[in-house]
């Protein structure tokens, strides 16, 4: 007895059960007089399945109205677990487990959302972790998964701008820009790398170094060269002994071509640049102290120019539009776009994938916006007054149908009709006057006279409130109104009518057209028009049509953004009067109102337009735009400008295969030596002078004859503070002898120096059977002085023609 208790004192606390007691314990009725016997059996085994029933129900609602006040208390994470697991607990339970589900998208979506943002603002561990929080409630969130890679993936990048900012620190902006625009090729939206991209070029652009400037090693060591009509082969030799660089030859190179050539302190690079540009010849760099030359053609070039490939993941620019820029400017061949993934894959040269580069960029930006705030206002007042007495406007005589009859009385609630006719219809056709004038009667229309009392008086106002968000040169439509239709029929022989219908425009209707600047300024192309209906037309066939009446305005105008403009003055104002009088009565005064029907109308309508641009977006300059990009030539687009650094008067020359012999030999100087960085002395500013750096200068002369001695001179100067120097002069040994020489194409002179300078005479003779050009070479010098001995390298000297 103490259980069943407990079973009802649970039904009492059950809001389910409770619920279902609607009538409390008035409901108890008695058992009627025809009850069934079964009635009372029945009840013993439906009440205990209907308490399980509602003590399931209990349960259920017991676990959701937690669940419910958890979520309310603010710890969602923790209140879905708990859901979770009764979830887990009751799995067949359907109501709780679709509450549990759209509890966990709702979190996991709001969650999402979160980490999102938080990526967006650079914030990657905390995003991180958000991303964590949605895998722990959704373990298969692809969202969660791939937002996780992309944390990762911007760690990455973060820490290779970090290396390429190191880089710039230092001054190597050749890695920096190498590293910033990878990453920036692999993540265009990254702003980070956009703004070193674009501080990148800003610096190259403001500095505008030459080539030389820029290059470390070997090829931007200075160099002195001054050779006369001399081989290529020559040249080449004197650069390697300058630079320390291996040339290696192709087999086509012609190296017995004629050089002219006068450079002082440029560096390795520019001379082998001058010397591609006007000898036809093209290097290329296989280490840090390799370079092989080869000629410039067709063949050679597709041997020996290394071709990259390039992809580009166009966010705004069309693939095709992208194509077509690429073939024009850059003149690739090998470009293929795939229109679905807005993809566009280009192969050439280096040099011109970082044209196409730049090129791209300056296309794919995002198109302008603008928001365009609209306000249309119409004003209307209508009044109409109709008073009057309407009279009849026609009297007719003639023969009326008896249809008409009159009623004299009633018998037991019956009307009986009388003998007096009342009116009927006009009969048609013609009449007999010979037999039927007596039938003749006059007749009017029925009714006789119609009281008019009628007036109104009505005031509209519509307003619309639109706003557009339009993009740069597209059109926007807006349409505010009804679409009413109208039906037309067509017959067709032996097929028979068939109906059509299509709808007319009612309404407010206005079309835009913006034009956004660069100076925040938008040009609209406005057209608005207003329409309403004036009256209904029928047409054949129970066709119906409409009289519209419309109004509209078409216009250009160019805004400040944010300036706000008033299109007013679309007036339409309409007054209408117009009487029906009796003649005669109709026009006495005072009286002549009760004889006439006078309607007046005055309708008054305007319309407003006012517009507010409001710039979204304007056009976005490209990270890599400049206001002049080098393209390089015609024959090599992309490459970087013929440019050398500064030079003094007078000390640069270059002539190509030529046998005309215009100046006398020029000596040959060798390049001054690089100085160690050491700190700076303090000294007066009178002591601050640049010294003149060693130098040793060959005067060779033009040409020889074979077997006679050669006049060559040999002079040093700026070699203060020195008593004595040793100078090591390279000779051709197959084609000269020297005297002094104890190994065959080498010697090493002494010299006595006076105030650092000397002039020594060189006995030289060419070889009897030698022909063609004969180098001399000064390879080096050791500098004696009280402080100790000084090496300094040479490489200067000059190429004598032996002739017979």
């Amino acid at each position: 007895m103490k259980k069943k208790t407990s079973t009802l004192s649970r039904y009492r606390d059950c809001q389910v059960f409770r619920s279902m007691r609607v009538c409390g314990p008035a409901c108890r009725v008695a058992p009627a007089q025809n009850e069934f016997p079964l009635a009372g059996a029945l009840r013993r085994i439906l009440l205990p399945a209907l308490s399980v029933l509602l003590l399931a129900a209990c349960a259920t609602n017991a676990a959701l109205e937690q669940s419910r006040r958890d979520f309310a208390a603010g710890d969602r994470v923790g209140a879905l677990l708990r859901l979770e697991q009764a979830v887990k607990k009751d799995p067949e339970d359907l109501e709780l487990r679709s509450y549990y589900v759209r509890q966990r998208d709702q979190v996991v979506t709001e969650k999402l959302s979160v980490a999102e943002k938080t990526h967006g603002a650079g914030k990657l561990d905390e995003a991180a972790s958000l991303y964590r929080d949605v895998q722990k409630i959704d373990p298969e969130n692809a969202r969660a998964r791939l937002g996780l890679e992309d944390v990762e993936r911007a760690r990455r990048r973060a820490e290779r701008l970090g290396q390429a900012r190191a880089a710039l620190a230092a001054g190597d902006t050749s890695t920096a820009g190498r590293i910033a625009r990878g990453v920036y090729a692999e993540a265009p939206g990254d702003r980070v790398a956009r703004e070193l991209v674009l501080e990148l070029d800003e610096r190259a652009e403001r500095t505008s170094k030459p080539r030389a400037e820029s290059l470390q090693g070997a090829m931007a060591r200075p160099v002195t060269l001054e050779f006369r009509d001399s081989p290529l082969r020559v040249v080449f030799e004197a650069l390697s002994r300058a630079s320390g660089l291996n040339f290696v030859f192709d087999k086509d190179v012609r190296a017995d071509s004629r050089v002219t050539l006068f450079v002082r302190e440029n560096s390795v690079d520019e001379v082998l640049r001058l010397l591609s540009a006007t000898q036809g010849i093209e290097r290329k760099l296989l280490n840090a102290n390799t370079v092989l030359i080869y000629p410039v053609t067709t063949a050679k070039q597709r041997e020996h120019v290394e071709l990259v490939t390039r992809s580009f993941y166009l966010a705004n620019a069309e693939a095709k539009a992208a194509q077509t820029l690429i073939k024009q400017l850059v003149k690739s061949r090998d470009v293929f776009i795939d229109e679905k993934l807005n993809l566009l894959v280009m192969k050439d040269t280096p040099e011109a994938v970082r044209m196409a580069e730049r090129l791209v960029a300056t296309l794919d930006v995002p198109e302008p916006e603008v928001m365009l705030e609209l306000e249309v206002l119409e004003v209307s007042r209508n009044k109409l007054l109709d008073l009057g007495i309407d009279f009849p406007d026609q009297i007719g005589y003639g023969l009326l149908t008896p249809d008409v009859p009159s009623t004299v009385g009633f018998v037991n609630g019956v009307p009986v009709p009388g003998t007096t006719q009342l009116g009927g219809k006009l009969l048609d056709g013609n009449i007999d006057l010979r037999h039927n004038r007596k039938d003749l009667v006059p007749f009017i229309a029925n009714p006789g006279a119609v009281l008019r009392l009628r007036s109104e008086d009505g005031d509209s106002r519509m307003l619309a409130n639109p706003r557009i968000r339009v993009r740069n040169r597209d059109k926007a439509k807006v349409h505010i109104g009804d679409k009413l239709p109208v039906f037309t029929t067509t017959s067709t022989a032996n097929v028979g009518v068939s109906a059509s219908v299509s709808y007319l425009d009612v309404g407010l209707k206005l079309e835009v057209e913006p034009s956004i600047y660069r100076d925040d300024e938008v040009g609209i192309k406005l057209s608005l028009e207003v329409s309403s209906i004036v009256k209904e037309v029928p047409g054949p066939s129970s066709s119906l049509a409409y009289q519209v009446g419309s109004r509209s305005a078409s216009t250009s105008l160019r805004l400040r953004n944010g300036e706000t403009q008033v299109l007013a003055g679309l007036i339409n104002d309409e007054e209408r009067s117009s009487a029906q009088r009796l003649p005669g009565l109709g026009n006495l005064p005072v009286v002549g109102r009760l004889f006439s029907a006078q309607r007046d109308s005055n309708n008054k309508s305007e319309i407003a337009l006012l517009i507010t641009p409001r710039i979204v977006r304007n056009v976005l300059p490209p990270v890599a735009l400049l206001a002049e990009m080098p393209a390089g030539t015609e024959s090599n687009i992309g490459a970087e400008p013929l440019r050398i650094g500064p030079t003094a008067p007078r000390s640069l020359g270059l002539v190509g295969d030529s046998r005309a012999a215009a100046a006398p030999a020029v000596p040959a100087a060798l390049p001054r030596p690089v100085p160690e960085e050491r700190p700076a002395a303090v000294e007066a500013p009178e002591a601050k002078e640049e010294q003149e750096a060693p130098e040793v200068v060959l005067i060779v002369p033009e040409s020889a004859r074979r077997g006679e001695p050669l006049n060559v001179v040999m002079r040093v100067t700026g070699a203060a503070g020195a008593t004595s120097a040793e100078v090591t002069i390279a000779y051709d040994a197959n084609r000269l002898d020297m005297d002094g020489a104890t190994t065959p194409g080498s010697v090493q002179l002494p010299v006595t120096l006076s105030d650092g300078k000397a002039e020594v005479p060189l006995r030289l003779r060419s070889k009897p059977d030698a022909s063609g050009a004969a180098t001399l070479v000064a390879t080096g010098m050791k500098l004696r002085r009280e402080t100790g001995e000084e090496t300094v390298p040479l490489s200067a000297g000059g190429a004598v023609r032996i002739v017979e």
